[in-house]
């Protein structure tokens, strides 16, 4: 999955999967009562970020996040797990993946407390606005007061729910909020279906955007227990039909949409074009991102082949990119 390169005031997280920073799922607050994690740290040449975050990327390594300072120009390769014996098992199985890359210095391990890495969530985690859809951590919701005719998703950590800094989620949002501005009152009658939910946290946009018949579906059924707990946090339970499905068992049955989110590597989205355009109604929309500014042009020319009398745009956003596609009547 793609990683995290949100920008932030001083520290800049850069690696950490596409729903936000690599820490291990947790369950809803008041399920358990004291909880300790582990911590593996280790400082980075600040110029090496760009080529470890690839080799995270594209082996699809799990569990690790990277950290720069952009002020005082240092960075580390951090992971939270569950005890000592695991964090040190997977610092051993990195190294040799980094092997002419970096050498990174000695770890530092520290124990977590319970409100140790819940609090160190909080400064990654900022609040996001998209049109008149806004993104708030839970902890300022007694605070946080939305203007007239605005909506809030709801975000906690503890459920793994990530920050919605990514930039390819923050792709598919702002598409998907101007796609629900064309819908304008047809809204109820369109159909929305998010592939690779993650942690719902699209999906669950789109039910609050207005439109009434969402799903999203991922290939990792905890995924979707997450995003089920994601749609109860904000008064979503049902609203939002959550499956285990792939890009093919996902679709099956010729279900379709009037807008289709894929927010998933590049080369998946190439092999599956043709399960993606299938899932796409008749003047419908299909958003895709996941995709690396150096592999957009590639993306576009399969995808262009497929279905090659669609319209197509796309955008950039630091070493992200996006492409937006509308099928004909």
């Amino acid at each position: 999955m793609p990683g995290l390169h949100c920008a932030l005031v001083g520290v800049l997280p850069l690696r950490a999967g596409r729903q936000g920073l690599a820490l291990p799922q947790v369950r809803a607050a008041g399920t358990v009562s004291r909880m300790s994690l582990f911590e593996a740290k280790a400082e980075i040449p600040p110029e090496a970020v760009d080529a470890v975050d690839t080799v995270l990327l594209e082996l699809g390594v799990e569990g690790w996040s990277l950290l720069q300072d952009v002020v005082v120009k240092r960075a580390w390769i951090v992971g939270i797990f569950e005890d000592e014996a695991v964090a040190k098992s997977r610092w051993t199985e990195l190294l040799p993946l980094l092997t002419g890359i970096v050498q990174p210095a000695a770890p530092e391990w520290r124990v977590l407390a319970d409100q140790d890495w819940r609090d160190s969530y909080k400064a990654h985690f900022k609040a996001s606005q998209f049109g008149r859809l806004h993104w708030v951590p839970v902890w300022e919701r007694a605070t946080f007061q939305p203007g007239a005719g605005e909506v809030v998703i709801w975000l906690d950590p503890g459920l793994a729910f990530g920050t919605g800094n990514h930039e390819t989620t923050r792709l598919c949002c702002e598409r998907l909020v101007v796609l629900a501005e064309k819908a304008g009152t047809q809204r109820a009658d369109w159909r929305v279906i998010d592939a690779g939910c993650g942690s719902g946290i699209l999906a669950l946009s789109a039910a609050k955007l207005g439109f009434s018949q969402v799903a999203g579906f991922d290939n990792d059924a905890e995924a979707v227990r997450v995003s089920e707990e994601n749609a109860e946090l904000n008064g979503l339970a049902g609203a939002v039909t959550f499956y285990t499905g792939d890009l093919v068992s996902g679709f099956a049955d010729g279900r379709q949409a009037e807008i289709v989110l894929a927010n998933i590597q590049a080369d998946v989205l190439m092999r599956f074009v043709a399960e993606l355009t299938g899932a796409v109604a008749p003047g419908g929309a299909l958003v895709l991102s996941g995709i690396l500014a150096i592999e957009l042009e590639q993306v576009r020319a399969v995808f262009a082949a497929a279905v090659p009398t669609w319209a197509m745009e796309s955008r950039v956003l630091g070493e992200w990119s996006d492409i937006a596609l509308s099928r004909t009547q």
